[in-house]
């Protein structure tokens, strides 16, 4: 039986330790082709996420013809709150300290390009290249997407699906007590996006939540793996480890980026459901509450659905996969 062709994707992110992972993870399965990358501010600050795009590259050596650009410098109407407290300084989990035996620094720094192109530009040429084939996969806030509805519509509805890693719709979140960290740093840019009538596909914190890892788990992973790429894993988590142990008290790591790479990888991982859902985009202890309408009513009673949302996952053949494929 002939393999199907890879679904091609183009990755929107912050990295960010998971991110990093997520774009690791990308490369690294073939039911994928990653035709575009792009930054968007949010975990970090957008320069040092594109530095840490570009370090991760480099480690990596991604396709011949990869598009790679810049976005978002700052959410729509909010001032940008980063989550350095749990990336580390750099978003990566301060790599720049971690020195080999020898004692020269593990991850050297690179140059970037002294011309980058906007996100815009990648994912008007991704779509121009591949046109009704590309889909895009959310891993930060949702900013570049709203400034492309508002600049360029028509390359955004060209997209054949939008994955979304963001929300919380009946668990806690993990930025505010009812939010998720991208829809809180950017809620007016989620509005603007779940209200386009795109192809959404939100895997939220309720499934997220349910695929984690011990250090002791992840320590393992690597020990076992002849990957080179193992190691960095296990240097990139150290800081997430110490915030979920020292400030979460569950000590977990949690795959939540990745999770929606694997939505493209292989849907059959999670269910999902049809449901329409809102962001709160104001409020003192309501910004970026992500809500569903998940009433008992009949269908003309309700809005109509305007994403497919994660609510369940198969969390054994999950872990199974990010562990071959990120530690094999």
């Amino acid at each position: 039986m002939q393999r199907p062709s890879p679904t091609k994707v183009i990755l929107d992110t912050d990295p960010g330790v998971d991110d990093a992972l997520a774009l690791l993870l990308a490369f690294a399965s073939p039911e994928l082709q990653v035709v575009g990358v792009t930054t968007v501010c949010g975990n970090v600050p957008v320069g040092q996420a594109t530095k840490n795009l570009f370090r991760l590259l480099n480690v990596v050596q991604p396709p011949r013809g990869l598009l790679v650009g810049q976005g978002a410098a700052r959410p729509l109407e909010e001032d940008l709150v980063t989550a350095v407290q749990v990336h580390g300084s750099d978003g990566l989990g301060e790599l720049d300290s971690v020195v080999a035996e020898e004692g020269a620094p593990r991850y050297p720094q690179v140059r970037l390009p002294s011309v980058l192109s906007t996100a815009q530009d990648v994912w008007n040429e991704c779509v121009r290249r591949y046109p009704d084939e590309v889909t895009l996969i959310t891993l930060g806030p949702l900013t570049n997407v709203a400034v492309a509805l508002k600049v360029n519509p028509l390359t955004v509805q060209k997209f054949r699906s939008v994955i979304v890693m963001g929300g919380a719709i009946g668990v806690p979140g993990n930025v505010a007590p009812a939010a998720e960290f991208n829809m809180y740093v950017d809620p007016h840019a989620a509005h603007r996006v779940f209200q386009a009538s795109l192809p959404l596909t939100l895997v939220p914190l309720d499934v997220t939540t349910r695929v984690g890892v011990t250090r002791e788990s992840l320590m393992t992973w690597v020990a076992e793996s002849r990957a080179p790429l193992a190691r960095m894993t296990t240097d990139m988590t150290r800081k997430a480890f110490q915030f979920a142990e020292k400030v979460e008290g569950h000590g977990l790591f949690y795959f939540h980026d990745p999770l929606a790479v694997l939505a493209a990888v292989d849907s059959s991982l999670l269910k999902v459901e049809p449901l329409h859902v809102s962001v709160e985009m104001a409020g003192r202890v309501s910004r970026g509450i992500t809500i569903a309408d998940r009433r008992q009513r009949t269908p003309e009673e309700k809005a109509r659905p305007n994403m497919r949302v994660a609510v369940d996952v198969d969390v054994d053949r999950t872990l199974s996969l990010l562990r071959n494929r990120l530690c094999p």
